[in-house]
């Protein structure tokens, strides 16, 4: 796939405790990006977040929380990833609705798999 120029950059925030058919919301966002062909997924963990209910939630040990912040992000073409927002939504809400999707214009400067 050729991927280079103008794209999209789609960003999901949800709670690392999400859960949607047995398995962890990110992880059924992944492989449902991954079913729909999107071009590529990352998942970062972060550290302490608060949203829309104002809980914060941190991974300081005294305030261990088993729900951290969980951010997805993924680069296609504007096709790709406004098809996808549709399934993204689904498994948001099956889930239980919490989160929040970001979409940006970037300029993808290289896209190319790993030479073996």
């Amino acid at each position: 796939m050729k991927l280079i120029g103008r794209s999209k950059l789609l960003r999901v925030f949800v709670g690392e405790a999400a859960r949607v058919y047995q398995r962890p919301l990110y992880e059924a966002i992944v492989f449902g990006a991954k079913k729909y062909g999107m071009a590529g997924a990352t998942v970062h963990r972060g550290i302490m977040s608060y949203g829309a209910n104002s809980r914060v939630h941190s991974s300081k040990i005294f305030t261990l929380s088993d729900d951290l912040p969980i951010i997805i992000e993924f680069v296609d073409t504007s096709e790709k990833v406004e098809g996808f927002l549709h399934i993204l939504e689904l498994l948001i809400e099956k889930a239980g609705g919490g989160g929040m999707i970001t979409m940006e214009q970037v300029d993808v400067i290289r896209y190319q798999p790993q030479n073996k």
